[in-house]
Formats: structure tokens, C-alpha cells, sequence
């Protein structure tokens, strides 16, 4: 079960990456990701309110349940987190090829396993070591790609958001196995949002509201909607499937990147993405070594 919902979650993630791009394409990214942010947290509120006020989603998996004020805090922690990796991958994902950009994100597994190597003190089995070399180098050979596209991986600045998102979202990752055990997961997927809504309306009146008119011009689009809507299902089933007692998230976080082959098809056939073929080899090592850390933990 866990592991159908985990596929589910992947694909979304996919379209998702892929109307990020199309979101941000000659525009302002703080207000996207705000109104993204904001869209969620008015698709989840009826979930608050209908539980709060009525029984209609008593006993079900929608309810959200009231959680004291050490869990409002432990989300509070999530929702800088994700927020924080939010912010470096939304600026990566403007400035770069979008075949550069999902793939380095789709090694985010991998720290998520050697973090729990170095902090809970977990063993890697032989499969996991070949899996986590294997994606490594893949990785590294997308600089030897991005040189080609005069993209340098130690002097562009947008590299290092992306490879600081992919760091904090595997954070992120870890933290969820520590935060489930004790909180909901409607009441972290629900409070999260909000949290992250508040941070950044504070976000965009303190530093993109007064410098609108210097930077790049902020344009209303769709697709921004669909960002919320894609996200708020990928991560209702991704949460779901985290809180089952079965559910491993070595598992789960590899499953779940393995959607990178979404938005990785429609940057080579919507946005003729360069160098796709070298582009592909890269991804295929990084989905190869995926493939190892499944394969180990199921």
C-alpha cells in the first residue's frame, strides 16, 4: 500500500518540478513561490475548518486533529526547512535547464541515507553503498554537462541553490521520520503550509515588495495554481504512506525522486533542452543507483 502511494506521490512531484519551470520562466520568484505557498494553505483550510467545526471527516484520513504546542513547533521546524529549500531550488530552477535541475534534485535519497549514516547511526548494506556510489558519480558527471552549456559547477551561484535545496530537502527527509512518529501527518501536512505561508508573505513585504520595481516584474500565471494543487496531492500521499508502520523512508525518498523523469522529458521535448543525450546517461546512473537503495530496502 505504502508503496503504490509513494508512486503516486512520485509522478505528481514530476508534473510539479515541470510547472515550477513554466511558473517561472521570465519571472519574479518570490511571489510565485509566495502565491503558491498561499493557494495551498486555501486548499488545505477547508480540511481545518470541516474538522474543527463539523464530523464530516471524523475517522477518516482527511481529518486534522488538534496537536499541543511542542508538535506546533517540531512543524514550525519543518516549514523553515522546506521553505528554505523551497527558496534556493525555486531561484535554480529559473536560471537553469530544467534537465540540469530535477536530476541533481533526484540524488536528494542519497544524502537522506548517508545523513542517517552519520546521525541515527544506520548501517548501509553492500547494495546501498554501490547504489549511493553509483548516484554520486552520476552527479558529479552532470558538471562535466554543465561545462559544455557554460555552466560552471563550482562558480555559478545557481548550482549551489540547487545543490543546497537537494541538501535541505534531504534534512527535510530525515526530519520526517522523527516528526511522523508523533504528529499527524494531516496536522504536519496542514500546519506546515500555513506556517510557510506566514514566513513568506513576511519574505515578500520586507524584501521583495519594496525592490519590486529593480527586479524582474512579477506576472500572474495558472500554472501557479497547479504548482499548489500538484504539491498539496503529491504530499498527502507522500505523508500518508510515511505514517504507516511499515513504510520505510529509505524506500519512500527513492521512490518518490524517481519522478524526475517527468519533467526531465518535457525539458528535452518542450524546452529542447541541450546536450540531452549526455543529459540522459547522467540520469539513467542517477536512477540506476536509485534503483540499488530501492531494491536494498524493499
Amino acid at each position: 500500500m505504502w508503496l503504490v502511494l509513494g508512486v503516486c506521490s512520485a509522478l505528481l512531484l514530476g508534473f510539479y518540478d515541470v510547472a515550477k519551470k513554466v511558473s517561472l520562466r521570465a519571472n519574479a520568484v518570490i511571489p510565485v513561490l509566495f502565491l503558491s505557498v498561499a493557494c495551498s494553505s486555501l486548499l488545505l483550510l477547508p480540511f481545518l475548518v470541516l474538522s474543527r467545526e463539523t464530523a464530516f471527516f471524523q475517522n477518516s484520513l482527511f481529518f486534522v486533529p488538534s496537536v499541543n504546542l511542542q508538535a506546533h513547533f517540531l512543524i514550525f521546524i519543518k516549514s523553515l526547512l522546506v521553505l528554505s529549500s523551497w527558496l534556493c531550488g525555486y531561484f535554480a530552477m529559473k536560471n537553469l535547464p530544467i534537465t540540469l535541475v530535477s536530476p541533481i534534485n533526484a540524488t536528494r535519497p542519497m544524502w537522506t541515507l548517508m545523513g542517517a549514516l552519520i546521525i541515527f547511526g544506520e548501517q548501509l548494506a553492500v547494495y546501498q553503498w554501490v547504489g549511493t556510489l553509483i548516484a554520486l558519480v552520476s552527479f558529479l558527471s552532470f558538471s562535466f554537462v554543465g561545462k559544455k552549456e557554460g555552466v560552471s559547477f563550482v562558480h555559478n551561484k545557481w548550482i549551489w541553490c540547487i545543490v543546497a535545496a537537494t541538501l535541505l530537502g534531504a534534512a527535510s527527509g530525515l526530519y520526517d521520520k522523527y516528526l511522523l512518529r508523533s504528529v499527524n501527518h494531516m496536522a504536519v501536512q496542514v500546519y506546515y503550509t500555513f506556517y510557510q505561508c506566514i514566513l513568506m508573505a513576511i519574505v515578500v513585504g520586507c524584501l521583495w515588495f519594496p525592490q519590486r520595481k529593480k527586479s524582474t516584474p512579477f506576472v500572474w500565471r495558472w500554472s501557479i495554481l497547479l504548482i499548489s494543487l500538484l504539491l498539496v496531492s503529491s504530499d498527502f500521499f507522500y505523508f500518508y504512506a510515511l505514517s504507516l508502520p511499515d513504510s520505510l523512508i529509505s524506500v519512500l525518498s527513492t521512490v518518490r525522486r524517481s519522478g524526475v523523469v517527468v519533467p526531465f522529458i518535457y525539458g528535452a521535448v518542450v524546452f529542447h533542452d541541450k546536450n540531452i543525450v549526455l543529459k540522459s546517461i547522467c540520469l539513467l546512473g542517477v536512477l540506476i543507483g536509485m534503483l540499488f537503495l530501492f531494491f536494498n530496502g524493499v
